[in-house]
C-alpha cells in the first residue's frame, strides 16, 4: 500500500523533473541560437566592413565629421543636442508623418491595403490621435530631453563622445549587439513590471488605450513609463560604452523608428514583423520583450505562438498582405 503523501510527492517530483527539462531545453536552444548567431555576425561584420570602405569613399565619413565639427566650432553641448535630440526627432516624426497620412486618410492603399488588425483604424479618431500627439510632443521636451542633460555630463566624462576620430564601422556593430541586448533585457523586466494590477491601473493603462496602435503611440505613454521602459532601456547601453556621439545618433535614430514600425499597424514589405508587439496590444499578457528570446525563456508568448499571428511573424518578401496569404481562421459564427 502507498504511504501517506506519496501521491503528492510523486506529482511534486514530475513536476521538477517537467520543469527541469523545460528549462534544458530552452537553454540548448538559446545556445544553439546565440552560437550561431554569433557566427553569423562575425560574417556579417566582416562582409559588412569590406561593403562599407567600398561604398564610403574611404575617408569620406571622417571628412564629413571633421567639417561638421569644425562648423560647430567644437560646441559639445550644441552637437550633442542635434545628435542625441534632433537627428533622432526628425528621423521618428519623419517616418510617422508618413504612417498618419495612411492613418488619418486611408491613403495610399499601398500601405493600408498591409494593416494588421483589419478594419481598426479605418479611419483613425482624430479626436484619440491629437490627444497621443500632444501626449508624445510632452513626453519629447519634458521628458527626454530633460534627461539628456546628465547623460550629456555621463558621456563627457568618458572623453571619448565627442573624438574627432570616428569609430570603425566593425566597433560601431558591436555596440550595436550590445545596446540591443541590454534594451531587451530592460524593457522586457521594466515593461513587465508596469503590467503589475498597481502598476498598470496608474501607469500602463495609458499606453494601452490603443488595442490596435499606430507608429506616433509608441512613445504615448505615462511619464514615468516614459523613464523607465521607453528612455533609459534606450540609454543605456551608450553611457555604459561611453559611445560616440554618431554612434548614439544613429542608436537613438534605429530604436525610435523600429518602435514606431512595431507599433505602426501596417505588415509592411521588407521591413520588420511588427506582430509580435501588435498582439502585445491586443491581448496584454503576452509578447513583453523588443526581440521575444525573453519572453521564449519565461513563456510569455505561448499564446502568441498558437495563432495566425505567430505564422506572419515574419520579414514580407512579396506584395501579398499576409494577412491574405495568411488569413484568420473564420469565425465560429460565421
Amino acid at each position: 500500500p502507498k504511504m501517506p503523501g506519496q501521491d503528492t510527492a510523486a506529482r511534486a517530483y514530475s513536476c521538477c523533473f517537467s520543469q527541469g527539462k523545460k528549462l534544458s531545453h530552452a537553454l540548448r536552444i538559446s545556445a544553439y541560437v546565440f552560437s550561431t548567431g554569433l557566427l553569423m555576425f562575425t560574417a556579417l561584420v566582416n562582409s559588412a566592413s569590406w561593403f562599407m570602405q567600398k561604398i564610403t569613399l574611404g575617408n569620406f565619413w571622417q571628412t564629413a565629421w571633421l567639417e561638421f565639427y569644425d562648423h560647430m566650432e567644437g560646441d559639445e553641448w550644441t552637437i550633442f543636442l542635434i545628435g542625441a535630440a534632433l537627428v533622432p526627432a526628425l528621423a521618428f516624426w519623419g517616418f510617422n508623418g508618413i504612417l498618419l497620412v495612411a492613418d488619418i486618410t486611408g491613403k495610399p492603399t499601398f500601405i493600408t491595403r498591409y494593416r494588421i488588425q483589419l478594419g481598426k483604424n479605418d479611419p483613425v479618431d482624430t479626436k484619440k490621435l491629437w490627444k497621443a500627439i500632444y501626449t508624445v510632443l510632452g513626453n519629447q521636451f519634458f521628458i527626454s530631453f530633460p534627461m539628456l542633460v546628465p547623460m550629456f555630463y555621463i558621456m563627457k566624462w568618458w572623453d571619448n563622445t565627442f573624438s574627432k576620430e570616428l569609430p570603425t564601422f566593425q566597433w560601431f556593430l558591436v555596440e550595436l549587439s550590445i545596446f540591443t541586448v541590454l534594451e531587451e533585457i530592460l524593457f522586457y523586466y521594466s515593461h513587465r513590471l508596469v503590467h503589475h494590477p498597481v502598476l498598470y491601473k496608474h501607469i500602463h493603462k495609458k499606453h494601452h488605450e490603443w488595442t490596435a496602435p499606430i507608429g506616433v503611440v509608441s512613445i504615448y505613454a505615462h511619464p514615468i513609463e516614459h523613464i523607465i521602459s521607453n528612455t533609459l532601456p534606450v540609454m543605456t547601453g551608450p553611457m555604459i560604452m561611453g559611445s560616440h556621439i554618431v554612434s548614439i545618433s544613429a542608436w537613438f535614430s534605429i530604436a525610435l523608428v523600429t518602435t514606431s514600425i512595431s507599433h505602426c499597424g501596417y505588415h509592411l514589405p521588407l521591413l520588420p514583423s511588427p506582430e509580435f508587439h501588435d498582439f502585445h496590444h491586443l491581448k496584454f499578457n503576452q509578447c513583453y520583450g523588443v526581440l521575444g528570446v525573453l519572453d521564449f525563456l519565461h513563456g510569455t508568448d505561448k499564446m502568441f505562438r498558437q495563432t495566425k499571428a505567430f505564422e506572419r511573424h515574419k520579414v514580407l518578401l512579396s506584395l501579398t498582405p499576409l494577412s491574405e496569404s495568411i488569413p484568420d481562421p473564420p469565425k465560429k459564427d460565421e
